[in-house]
């Protein structure tokens, strides 16, 4: 146990956590994949009113989470496949010094709670009940009785208008969903990263 390679076992660790993190999300990306694929035969003016809100998504808060979990991603492995290609740090030798060990055992406490947190995190899309939206709200935008519920009503109600803004909030919930996994995504890279450089580190530091 005392001359297991940690720095190989961080390798080996996200290798595995890469795989399981896709596999547990095959159904999700499937399910979503196969609604976003049907979506302009299906729902088409639907589609139409959606791409009117596009630029919802296209912010500042959905673009850096994104940009800083790829910077992170670069810099682990320049730093694994460039910097110290042949770096080797055993148990051993990390229990040499407290201060070396307990920084590393901090960080790789806290990158496994995160990891695992993710993992649990994980929530099945209800495609039934988006179907049943989607239609709903297609039915609104095609059918002629929308304006003569409009017209009856004295523009009170306006069942295209009360499509739109429900479409809009929709939007605005689901930006806020991927800008929060985002920077979950940005927060597990952080942390390894982290880890994997503070035994890199450690191993330059006792040559």
């Amino acid at each position: 146990m005392t001359s297991l390679n940690l720095i190989h076992l961080f390798d080996f660790y996200l290798a595995v956590l890469f795989l399981i993190s896709t596999v547990l999300r095959v159904s999700q990306y499937r399910t979503i994949i196969s609604i976003v694929r049907a979506v302009p035969s299906r729902w088409p003016r639907l589609f139409n009113l959606v791409k009117q809100h596009s630029m919802i998504f296209l912010t500042w808060a959905s673009v850096l989470p994104a940009m800083l979990a790829f910077s992170l991603s670069a810099v682990h492995m320049l730093a694994c496949r460039l910097v110290w290609p042949q770096a080797e740090l055993t148990f051993g030798e990390l229990t040499k010094n407290w201060l070396a060990g307990t920084s590393v055992g901090i960080l790789g406490i806290a990158m496994l709670a995160v990891d695992c947190l993710s993992a649990i995190r994980v929530s099945p899309v209800d495609r039934e009940s988006m179907e049943k939206y989607f239609d709903q709200a297609e039915y609104w935008l095609r059918s002629w009785t929308a304006p003569v519920v409009h017209f009856v009503t004295l523009g009170y109600i306006n069942p295209r208008k009360m499509v739109s803004v429900e479409v809009q909030k929709a939007l605005i919930e689901a930006s806020k969903l991927i800008n929060t996994t985002f920077w979950w995504v940005s927060a597990q890279t952080g942390l390894r990263v982290a880890f994997g450089l503070a035994l890199w580190v450690i191993y330059a530091w006792n040559q």
